[in-house]
C-alpha cells in the first residue's frame, strides 16, 4: 500500500481539511525555521533598498532598468484594475499582468517611498480579491495569481489597512493555498516540467505572505513544496539542458530561481536544491541557446522571436561568480532601450539580483561548442561570440515524448553573416487550436497533436521516411561531440527514432574551418525500397541551380546550399502554406531538399553543405564518414 502523510491544516472560514501529500514526498525537508517575523519578507528585506540605490547613482546601466521600471508604474497608475476575463480554459494572461502590475508597482514604493505605488497595487489586489476564484482548473492561473497577492501585500504591508489586510489575506488562503491541497488540482507536484516550478514557487510565495495568519499551514508548504520541486530539477541532469526548450527555460527556471531567492532571504538556505545536479550548469545552456542574430534555438513550444533579458541570469551569475554568464544579457542591457523589457512581469527582480554587478567583467564565454545531453538533448555550436557575422549552428536530439516536444528530432538551426538560414517555426498559440477542438496534449503515436503543421518532422529540419513520423517512445542522445578550428561538430544516433522506418539513422553536424558547415546523415534502410526526405526550413527567396544547388537570399545576404551527396539528388521546394483550418500561417518560409529512394537493404550517405556567400568561391569540400570525425 501507498504510504500517504497527513496533516491537519487550519483554514479561516473553512473547517479542517486533511492534506494528502503525493507518495513521492517520502521524506520531508529538515526542519524549517521560522521567517522574518516582520514584513517584508520576500525577496527584498528591509533596507536592502540601499544597495540597489547605491548601484542606480552610480551606473548608468542600472539607473536606465530602473527609471524604466518606475516609468511603466507610473502609466500603471491610471489603468483600471484587472477584471476576471477567462479565455478558453485559461485566466493566465490576467495572473501574469497582475504580477507585473504588483511587482513594478511594489518596486516602485519600496525604491522611492511614495506612497501612490501603494494605493494603487492596494486597488489591483482588491479587485484580485473580489475575483470568485483563480482558476484552479488550470493551476498555473493560480500560481502566478498567488505570487502577484504575495509580493503586492507583503512589500506594501505597512500602508494597507487592518480590512485590507484582511480581505487580502484572505484570498491568498482561500483562493491560493487551500485550492493547492485539493487533489482535483494539484497533480503538478507530481509534475517534472515548468508547472511544478510555477505553482510551488507561487504558492510558496503566498504562504510566506501571509505566515503569521496560517503557520501551521504554511509550514507544511514550505516542506512539501521543497520536496516535490526537486523533481523538474532531476531532468536537468547531467549538464543542464532544459528539456522543454528555450522559451520555458526562462518560464520554469525564472520562478526555479524566485523559489530558490525567497528560501535564502527568509531562512538562509535553499535546502540544497541548487547543489541538484545540471542545475546551476542549466545557465551555461540558456547563454548558448542565442544565437549571434540574437534569435533563440526555438525547438519545441517556444516562440519564434528574438531572445529576450532574462534576470535569472544575473541569480547565477552572482551565485556562481561567473560574469561571462552574461555575455548576452550585457548586449541587452547596453544596447537595447529598457523601456523594452516591461512587458517582462519578473523585471524587476533584476535590481534584487543584478544590481551591483559590474557589466564590464561579463566577458565572452571561451567555449564555442557547448553540449548536453539528458531528455532533450544539444549542441550549440558558433564561430565567434563577438562577431555578429558568426557562423551558429544548434543541434537538437531527444524524444517526441518529452513535455512540449516537437517530432524535431535531429532537427537545427544555422545562422551566418547575420541571417538566420535554417529555420524552425516553434509553437503555435494553443489557444488557436484549442478552440477549434484539438486535443495538442497527447502523445500517443497517432495523437491529434501530431497532425498540427508545426509539431510533426515533415516541416522540420530533419528526415522523413516514407512520409511517416517519428517514433513518439523514440529517443536519441548526442554520442560524440568535439571543439576545433578544424571541425566543430556533434554526431547522433537517430536509429530508435525512425525504428522499423530504417535500419540505422545518423545524423553528424559541423562547422569546417570556421567557415561553412555540413549537415551528414548516414542511414541503411530495411529489406525494402525506400524514399527518405531530406529538407531545410529556409527564407523564401530561393533559386535552384542545377540539381545540387540553391542559392538563399535575404538582407542583402546569400547562402549556398549543395547536395554533396547523393550525386543524383535533385533538389526541389515545397510550400509551408496552412493545409488546413487550424494551421497557423507561415509566411515568408519554404522547405528546400531532396527525396530520395534508396534501394532495399542498402546503406547511403546524404551530405549537405552550407556555404556562406564568402566561401562559395573557394570550392570549399569536407567529405569524411562519421566515424572519421574528429576535432
Amino acid at each position: 500500500m501507498k504510504k500517504m502523510i497527513r496533516f491537519r491544516a487550519t483554514m479561516s472560514g473553512f473547517s479542517t481539511i486533511f492534506l494528502l501529500v503525493f507518495p513521492f514526498l517520502t521524506t520531508l525537508a529538515q526542519t524549517i525555521p521560522e521567517p522574518p517575523a516582520q514584513h517584508p519578507r520576500l525577496l527584498m528585506m528591509a533596507g536592502e533598498e540601499k544597495q540597489i540605490q547605491k548601484t542606480i547613482d552610480t551606473d548608468p546601466n542600472w539607473r536606465k532598468v530602473h527609471e524604466a521600471i518606475l516609468a511603466e508604474s507610473d502609466h500603471l497608475i491610471d489603468l483600471p484594475p484587472i477584471e476576471r476575463i477567462q479565455i478558453g480554459r485559461r485566466l493566465l494572461d490576467k495572473s501574469r499582468e497582475a504580477l507585473r502590475r504588483l511587482f513594478y508597482l511594489s518596486y516602485a514604493y519600496r525604491l522611492t517611498d511614495d506612497v501612490k505605488y501603494a494605493r494603487r497595487a492596494e486597488k489591483e489586489m482588491l479587485a484580485i480579491a473580489g475575483f470568485s476564484d483563480w482558476n484552479p482548473t488550470h493551476y498555473l492561473d493560480v500560481g502566478e495569481m498567488t505570487m502577484a497577492m504575495a509580493i503586492g501585500y507583503d512589500w506594501t504591508y505597512s500602508t494597507l489597512s487592518p480590512q485590507s489586510r484582511q480581505v487580502i489575506s484572505r484570498a491568498i488562503i482561500e483562493k491560493g493555498l487551500n485550492t493547492s491541497l485539493d487533489e482535483r488540482y494539484n497533480s503538478w507536484l507530481r509534475a517534472t516540467n515548468n508547472w511544478n516550478q510555477v505553482c510551488n514557487a507561487g504558492i510558496t510565495f503566498g504562504a510566506l505572505a501571509v505566515y503569521e495568519d496560517e503557520p501551521d499551514l504554511a509550514k507544511q508548504l514550505f516542506k512539501r513544496a521543497i520536496n516535490s520541486i526537486k523533481l523538474p530539477l532531476e531532468d536537468l541532469a547531467p549538464d543542464g539542458a532544459y528539456p522543454e526548450g528555450y522559451g520555458y527555460w526562462n518560464y520554469g527556471t525564472t520562478f526555479q530561481v524566485l523559489f530558490l531567492s525567497a528560501l535564502e532571504k527568509a531562512f538562509g538556505s535553499d535546502y540544497g536544491l541548487s547543489r541538484q545536479p545540471g542545475f546551476m550548469a542549466t545557465a551555461r545552456y540558456y547563454e548558448n541557446m542565442t544565437g549571434p542574430t540574437g534569435y533563440s534555438f526555438n525547438y519545441s513550444d517556444a516562440g519564434g522571436g528574438r531572445g529576450s533579458l532574462s534576470p535569472a541570469m544575473f541569480w547565477f551569475a552572482r551565485k556562481s561568480n561567473d560574469p561571462s554568464l552574461l555575455w548576452i544579457e550585457k548586449g541587452y542591457l547596453q544596447q537595447d532601450d529598457p523601456a523594452r523589457f516591461t512587458r517582462n512581469r519578473v523585471l524587476p527582480a533584476i535590481m534584487i539580483w543584478g544590481a551591483g554587478t559590474p557589466l564590464d567583467k561579463a566577458t565572452p564565454p571561451t567555449k564555442n561548442l557547448w553540449t548536453g545531453q539528458g531528455k532533450s538533448p544539444v549542441a550549440l555550436m558558433r564561430t565567434s561570440w563577438t562577431d555578429p557575422n558568426a557562423i551558429y549552428v544548434g543541434f537538437k536530439t531527444g524524444t517526441p515524448s518529452a513535455s512540449h516536444a516537437h517530432m524535431d528530432i535531429g532537427s537545427f538551426v544555422m545562422e551566418a553573416d547575420g541571417v538566420r538560414w535554417a529555420l524552425d517555426l516553434g509553437s503555435q498559440e494553443y489557444e488557436s487550436l484549442e478552440s477549434k477542438g484539438m486535443n495538442i496534449w497527447g502523445k500517443e503515436q497517432d495523437a491529434q497533436r501530431w497532425t498540427v503543421k508545426r509539431y510533426n518532422n515533415f516541416i522540420h529540419n530533419t528526415l522523413t521516411v516514407n512520409d511517416q513520423y517519428q517514433k513518439v517512445q523514440g529517443y536519441a542522445k548526442i554520442t560524440k561531440s568535439g571543439e576545433s578550428k578544424q571541425l566543430k561538430f556533434a554526431v547522433s544516433d537517430l536509429s530508435d527514432v525512425y525504428e522499423g522506418q530504417l535500419a540505422v539513422a545518423q545524423r553528424g553536424i559541423g562547422i569546417v574551418d570556421d567557415a561553412f558547415v555540413v549537415v551528414r546523415d548516414e542511414i541503411k534502410v530495411p529489406d525494402q525500397t525506400t524514399k527518405v526526405r531530406w529538407v531545410m526550413l529556409a527564407p523564401d527567396d530561393v533559386k535552384i541551380n542545377g540539381n545540387n544547388l540553391a542559392v538563399l537570399s535575404k538582407d542583402g545576404q546569400q547562402l549556398t546550399l549543395r547536395v554533396d551527396h547523393p550525386a543524383d539528388a535533385k533538389l526541389q521546394t515545397w510550400s509551408t502554406a496552412p493545409t488546413t483550418d487550424y494551421d497557423a500561417p507561415n509566411e515568408g518560409t519554404l522547405l528546400i531538399g531532396f527525396e530520395y529512394e534508396v534501394p532495399s537493404g542498402k546503406s547511403q550517405a546524404l551530405q549537405v553543405s552550407l556555404l556562406p556567400q564568402k566561401v562559395v568561391s573557394t570550392g570549399k569540400k569536407f567529405d569524411k564518414p562519421l566515424n572519421q570525425w574528429q576535432p
